[in-house]
């Protein structure tokens, strides 16, 4: 990795109804029906994301009547169990909120951060985040956000097909830790497959503990105490006191004028911010202009190779852990949200009694720049009515496929239609989830054609999908 690569990490780590239904489309097998949401300015609301029963859960709980805020909150607790390759306790990561009454965008900073000790595991800041995000921005009790995750761990849940593709390479990471190995293999050895009903009782446990006593239930007491039990056993102490002072961060988005929309996205002072903004600034000028000709898809990939160049980014893992989701509410509000473990299951060190599997540590590898591609986005009009929700994760491809979405807007073309949202090839497990919505607050699910992603609306059965 060059010196400019090692710059880029640095930076990245010092800031590291009855007449409703459930809609869902998806490139994906898992198949379930949801209660009625009533209808509204946007239809009851949307989710979207890599893992089919963290975006029902997000459903589900918009049906409730919960902001766009729980439903993502849902969706990360659920996904920590149904998704750990790239969602975890351990882990952090990024959210951009836009709230509809007030006219509010910032975004919520709680990537993982090295320890004082800058040993291999990280300091979680996963849990800290979606606390302080639910508590500015939701509806419903913290305890029902967090439950169905719960509940996943500890009645079990069917291996989808999205988990299972990212299990099928990652079983020598699994193997080497008994608490994936319990979890993951039979009792030949072999990974179980799609399908197959797995707990995690610890997990679950550990979940409980966050329900009833908030952040505090991880950051404090004996799931802190054991994490740093663990992580020192093993060479790479987390302490007590640095888990209770994780510094989550609140701040102004990146603003990025698109023609009659404008793009918020995390900062230019955070890694993840600081390649986004090169990269759009290869395709649209300060004043909302489109620079490149028609070749749009082309145009963006060439000015994602640029940016890696500019960053001396030039080898990358296979798979960085991560994954992203967005929600949009009946009353207009967004949030979007991207998360990762710095490589699947992170650190690969689960910590007993707990569940928690801890992410690797941002400068403890290849992995750390992970959260250089974590690219949660929303944008809106003129009128303050959101057009687009969504992340990318993964790699530079998932930040193309957003900065292609925001290409688009900016000429006024409709997201809703086939090939509006698209990747463009750079890496395998690079992901892009996003809602878009037109002018009169109708809104579509676009999964990632690539994945085993959910797309769900809940909301009237004429709403477009």
């Amino acid at each position: 990795m060059s010196r400019k690569s090692a710059e880029f990490m640095l930076r990245i780590i010092s800031l590291a109804g009855a007449a409703s239904v459930i809609i869902l489309t998806a490139c994906s097998s898992d198949d379930s029906s949801a209660p009625a949401a009533p209808a509204g300015v946007y239809g009851g609301g949307y989710v979207v994301g890599d893992e089919p029963f963290a975006v029902k859960t997000g459903a589900s709980i918009l049906v409730q009547g919960g902001s766009a805020a729980d439903a993502v909150t849902a969706m990360f607790f659920s996904l920590s169990v149904t998704y750990p390759v790239a969602a975890g306790l351990g882990g952090g990561g990024m959210c951009v909120v836009h709230d509809k009454a007030s006219g509010r965008n910032e975004v919520f900073n709680f990537l993982a951060r090295d320890p004082a000790s800058s040993g291999p595991f990280a300091v979680p800041g996963t849990v800290r985040g979606f606390a302080a995000l639910q508590a500015a921005y939701g509806t419903l009790p913290w305890q029902r956000d967090v439950s169905p995750g719960e509940g996943y761990a500890a009645t079990g849940f069917p291996i989808s097909s999205a988990l299972a593709a990212r299990l099928a390479t990652s079983g020598d990471v699994i193997r080497l830790d008994a608490g994936l190995a319990a979890e993951f293999l039979n009792e030949s050895g072999r990974l179980k497959p799609s399908g197959a009903i797995v707990t995690n009782v610890s997990l679950a446990s550990t979940l409980a503990n966050i329900r009833t006593m908030g952040p505090n239930g991880f950051y404090r007491g004996d799931t802190a105490n054991r994490i740093a039990a663990y992580s020192s056993a093993q060479g790479g102490a987390i302490t007590v006191a640095e888990l209770d002072a994780y510094p989550m961060g609140r701040m102004a988005p990146l603003m990025i004028p698109l023609g009659n929309d404008v793009g918020y996205l995390p900062p230019d002072r955070v890694g993840s911010g600081a390649f986004a903004s090169a990269l759009m600034g290869k395709l649209i000028d300060r004043q909302g202009n489109i620079v490149v000709g028609d070749q749009a898809a082309a145009a963006t990939a060439t000015a994602t190779k640029s940016t890696l160049d500019q960053f001396g980014i030039s080898e990358l893992p296979r798979d960085l852990g991560a994954t992203g989701f967005a929600a949009i509410d009946n009353s207009g509000n967004a949030v979007s949200c991207a998360v990762t473990m710095n490589g699947p299951f992170g650190s690969g060190h689960t910590v007993p009694q707990t569940g928690v599997t801890l992410a690797r540590a941002p400068s403890s590898g290849k992995s750390g720049i992970a959260a250089a591609f974590l690219t949660p986005a929303v944008a809106t009009n003129s009128s303050g009515d959101v057009t687009l929700a969504g992340a990318g994760a993964g790699g530079p491809n998932g930040t193309a496929a957003i900065a292609y979405a925001l290409l688009k807007l900016g000429r006024n073309e409709d997201l809703m239609q086939p090939g509006a949202v698209r990747s463009t090839g750079i890496a395998p497990y690079d992901t892009v989830n996003v809602i878009a919505c037109n002018g009169a607050n109708v809104c579509a699910t676009i999964p990632d054609s690539q994945a085993h992603g959910l797309g769900a609306a809940a909301g009237n059965t004429g709403a477009a999908q």
